[in-house]
């Protein structure tokens, strides 16, 4: 076998970078959690629009609101004259209420969308959303244990998949806590493609590995490895390259609804891009190393 690059002399440094990324996200995690959306809490969320002459800030109607007696969570800024308010659930009396109060404190505003949901809801969500993360992590170690008749690979195929998860929760623990970002279904959906994108590039490595070993079953594990790397690394880079592209058209062209989605898809992808070579690979090297001693 002629291994053209040694990439598995670098292991220690893929660790090390990994567990930069790593550590402050899960820091995060146990500080601050997350800042979840209505999907999850229960309230309302509320996108209004005043006129062009209007010039007050997010911070006065807030406080105008809160005076009214209302539980004010966020009210968010769009544009200048669009703002998003986040408050606990109300009723058409209530939405009545405010509607007036603000025409009359500030100016006539045109009503772009309005959502309440129940906290009973929220919480039904939440518990779908933590069992939808936790079958799919199973059903995905089950099945690559399988196809490769050792559990070995199961299991370092879920650890980089549980590498790039950390990694995506932590930035969006960071980010809500520092910029007050929001996770919602659509960040749960990213999610769950990020856990499928993650696995799917594990599996050609390793698949090609299997190869490896059957046509070279007298080099060492971590030669074939090597090899496999190799061999796998342009088309995985230019496969994630093709998603990356569309990503960013998407972040800069989208607009606001999807923006936050977009980012999520993006660290995913880009961890999941990485894992793959540099974390799922060498894990099964680590592991095969110390089974064998």
């Amino acid at each position: 076998m002629n291994v053209m690059r040694n990439f598995l002399k670098y292991k220690t440094l893929y660790f090390f970078i990994s567990a930069l990324f790593l550590v402050p996200g899960i820091i995060a995690l146990f500080l601050w959690g997350f800042n979840p959306s209505i999907d999850f809490t229960g309230g309302t969320l509320w996108q209004i629009e005043f006129a062009p002459e209007f010039e007050n800030s997010a911070d006065e109607i807030k406080a105008f609101l809160e005076e009214s007696g209302h539980t004010v969570h966020t009210v968010q800024s769009l544009d200048g004259k669009s703002f998003l308010l986040k408050l606990s659930p109300l009723d058409e009396t209530q939405k009545e209420e405010i509607k007036t109060g603000l025409s009359e404190k500030f100016t006539v505003f045109a009503e772009k969308s309005f959502e309440t949901v129940g906290p009973v809801l929220g919480q039904e969500l939440l518990e779908k959303t933590i069992m939808a993360i936790v079958l799919t992590a199973g059903f995905i170690m089950l099945y690559v244990a399988w196809r490769f008749k050792n559990k070995m690979y199961g299991i370092c195929a879920i650890l980089a998949m549980f590498h790039d998860t950390f990694i995506l929760l932590g930035a969006f623990s960071l980010l809500g806590h520092f910029y007050g970002v929001e996770v919602d279904t659509l960040f749960v959906t990213a999610v769950l493609m990020m856990l499928s994108f993650s696995v799917h590039d594990t599996v050609v490595v390793y698949d090609r590995i299997r190869e490896l070993k059957r046509i070279h079953h007298k080099e060492s594990f971590e030669n074939v490895v090597n090899q496999a790397i190799g061999d796998t690394i342009v088309r995985s880079i230019n496969n994630s390259l093709t998603l990356i592209f569309m990503l960013l058209a998407l972040l800069f062209l989208g607009g606001e609804t999807i923006r936050w989605f977009v980012v999520a898809l993006l660290v995913g992808t880009i961890a999941g891009t990485y894992s793959s070579t540099f974390t799922a690979a060498p894990l099964l090297v680590v592991w095969y190393n110390r089974a064998k001693k």
